[in-house]
């Protein structure tokens, strides 16, 4: 057994006043709580992902990690019952009013062998042909489906897709049960995980089939979007948003999981403001990674004043010049991923300096 190490964190009188605080012992973090006349102390870091222990809540004798719920017991650092993870626990004494903790006592930590998320597999590109999903983002009641000129030219570019020999998907949208971005970032950038924080922990989420595409499967992803009020639809930006994962382990780990792919784009809509629109989710994509085609959208508006969508639905299936525009967009886009398929795997990593990402971002947090 180790020799004790053993180091004053104050005043009795004054650590009892708080129920659970996170302090710093040689540079360990602990969760130090106060409950039914007792301290308890284990490491203050979270076995899931580094979540500051301390700085969650005292549920029924269980700390309650701030950034998932993981729990543990106060004095123990034991799972609930039917777990199996636990953090190190600490001895305590009290000596002429002051307590002290010996960090030498600690018990091991543990974590249960859960079975990997399937999206947590490393990113590697299966042989076949180019493959292409197409992302509607629109809106409707599907029982009673409307017509859609977003919809319409996505569905033209697949089949042009299609019949360049090319397998495709489209994932409607709006098909799919999903929660909104809950803001695990907004906690800590580490709490931000991949895969996404809801995806792990709730298995009716569906938003998995957008993930599985994006970093898995698909050589191209085509969106379509309708324009509501100068913007993408309001499902574009709850899908973008639960991306934030997708990006963000690039900030935290300097890992890239989007590799040679390419991303086209398909905006439609009775108001005006394609190029608005275009920008921002060209920004947004290039972020997480995916390159674009020469000329990597296609727009269709009648303009500001143009209120008949009647007339508009009309317009764009009639149209026979924007329907070749759009199979044009999806021969570009697959040209551009045979190039990328063609140079071998897309790189893993990047340089980080200047960027959101940057390289001096977190080094003294984080899960270890």
């Amino acid at each position: 057994m180790a020799n004790p190490d053993w180091h004053r964190l104050g005043p009795v009188e004054t650590l009892r006043q708080r129920p659970l605080q996170q302090i710093t012992v040689s540079g360990r973090p602990i969760a130090l709580s106060w409950a039914e006349g007792r301290f308890g102390a284990i490491l203050g870091r979270c076995v899931h992902a580094g979540g500051p222990l301390g700085e969650g809540a005292l549920r029924n004798g269980y700390v309650v990690c701030p950034w998932h719920g993981w729990t543990y017991q106060r004095e123990t650092g034991e799972g609930e019952p039917g777990s199996t993870d636990a953090v190190p626990r600490y001895l305590l004494k009290e000596e002429g009013g002051e307590l002290y903790i010996d960090l030498a006592s600690a018990t091991h930590p543990r974590k249960a062998s859960h079975p990997a998320h399937p999206l947590a597999r490393p990113p590697q590109r299966a042989a076949g042909p180019l493959r292409v999903v197409g992302i509607s983002t629109t809106n409707m009641d599907r029982q009673a489906a409307r017509y859609s000129t977003s919809e319409d030219l996505l569905t033209v570019a697949l089949e042009a897709a299609g019949a360049e020999g090319a397998e495709t998907r489209l994932i409607q949208l709006d098909t799919l049960k999903f929660r909104a971005c809950e803001g695990y970032y907004s906690k800590s950038a580490y709490a931000c995980t991949w895969p996404c924080s809801i995806t792990q922990m709730d298995d009716k989420d569906e938003l998995t089939a957008v993930y599985e595409a994006l970093v898995h499967w698909a050589d191209v992803v085509l969106i379509a979007t309708p324009i509501r009020w100068g913007n993408a639809s309001s499902l574009y930006f709850k899908m973008i948003e639960r991306m934030n994962c997708i990006q963000n382990q690039i900030t935290t780990r300097n890992r890239v999981l989007i590799r040679n792919k390419v991303a086209g784009f398909i905006i439609t809509g009775g108001q005006d403001n394609v190029q608005s629109v275009a920008g921002e989710m060209m920004m947004f994509f290039g972020e997480l990674g995916f390159s674009f085609a020469q000329f990597p959208f296609v727009g269709h508006s009648r303009g500001w004043s143009a209120e008949d969508m009647e007339n508009n639905m009309r317009a764009v299936k009639a149209d026979e010049e924007l329907r070749e525009g759009t199979r044009a967009l999806a021969r570009r886009c697959l040209e551009r991923a045979r190039d990328l398929v063609a140079a071998g795997e897309g790189a893993a990593r990047t340089e980080r300096g200047g960027r959101k990402a940057n390289s001096g971002f977190g080094k003294a947090q984080g899960p270890g």
